[in-house]
This record gives structure tokens, C-alpha cells and sequence, in this order.
């Protein structure tokens, strides 16, 4: 079940890129699919999302999205790197003017010192500007770590349909 708060989020995220005439992609790993779920719960969101990639597995990632093997036996599946590709594949792959990409851990199992459970790796990749990472460690159990992944996806993308980089870059 997506959370009021979340769908109250999604609603405002795609006014926002309404009215900047934006497109978003998703590429998920961790959330199954649950960030294009929670847009798509909103009537009338066809006219923003483009379309949503879920590559749950290694060979999603390669055959979906052309993430190479050789960048997920070097830094695994929950890197910077792999969701930088995730992100570029999602736009290249897509009509869309905005894609959020995100890998991690939720848990409960699958964790290490090196990546605990609730770290997240979140790419955005726009026309016109430098391709955005960022990590997270995000706390509770899989679905808090889940939700808390979507709400960060949405923040990340209302920043940049805010921002002065979006108008810039010609996006109509």
C-alpha cells in the first residue's frame, strides 16, 4: 500500500514537471518499480511519466538498461558507477527529459560493512547538465527503506524541475 504522504508527493512532482513540460523514466532496482507505481497511482500521470525500467537482476540491468558486466563485477550492482548507467541508459532508452535511477540494499539480509542494509545509490540524469549521484543510508526495515527511497527519488527530481539547469537546458 503507497502512503498518503507519498502519493501527495507524486501528485506535486508531477505538477511540477507539468508545468515545465518535462518527461520522467525510472530505472529501479531496490523499489521493484514502486517509484513508477506511486506516479502512476495519480490519474492523468500519463502525460509526465514516460515509462518506468524495473532491473531487479544483473541482466536486467545489462539487456535493459546497457549497464556493462565488466562495471558490475568491478564495483557491484549497489555502486555510483551502476546507477550512473542506470540513469544514462533510462534517458538514452526513453523519451523522457528527467531519469531517476536507484540501486541498493533494503534488506534484511544482503548487507555488509562495506554496504549495509539501507544504503542506496540514486542517479538523475537530465538533457542539458552533468549527470547526479548520491548515497544514502536510509534506516528502518525493507519497506521504510523502500518508501524512504522513493520519497528521496521525488525530491531529487522536484529539485531539478525547480532549478534554473531544467529551464536552461531548453526543456519546454
Amino acid at each position: 500500500m503507497i502512503s498518503g504522504g507519498l502519493l501527495d508527493t507524486a501528485a506535486a512532482v508531477l505538477d511540477e514537471c507539468r508545468a515545465k513540460g518535462c518527461r520522467l523514466a525510472t530505472a529501479e532496482s531496490c523499489t521493484g518499480g514502486l517509484i513508477t507505481a506511486t506516479l502512476t497511482a495519480i490519474a492523468g500521470s500519463s502525460d509526465v511519466v514516460d515509462r518506468g525500467f524495473v532491473a531487479y537482476s544483473n541482466e536486467a540491468k545489462m539487456e535493459l538498461l546497457g549497464v556493462q558486466a565488466g562495471m558490475i563485477l568491478d564495483h557491484g550492482a549497489v555502486s555510483e558507477p551502476v546507477v550512473r548507467a542506470m540513469a544514462e541508459g533510462a534517458l538514452a532508452r526513453s523519451r523522457a527529459d528527467i531519469a531517476v535511477a536507484v540501486t541498493g540494499l533494503a534488506g534484511p539480509g544482503g548487507g555488509s560493512a562495506d554496504k549495509p542494509v539501507g544504503l542506496v545509490w540514486f542517479g538523475l540524469a537530465h538533457s542539458g547538465a552533468p549527470l547526479h549521484s548520491e548515497c544514502v543510508v536510509l534506516p528502518g526495515d525493507r519497506a521504510a527503506v523502500r518508501e524512504a527511497t522513493v520519497a528521496h527519488a521525488f525530491a531529487l527530481i522536484r529539485a531539478v524541475v525547480q532549478s534554473s539547469v531544467l529551464a536552461a537546458a531548453g526543456q519546454s
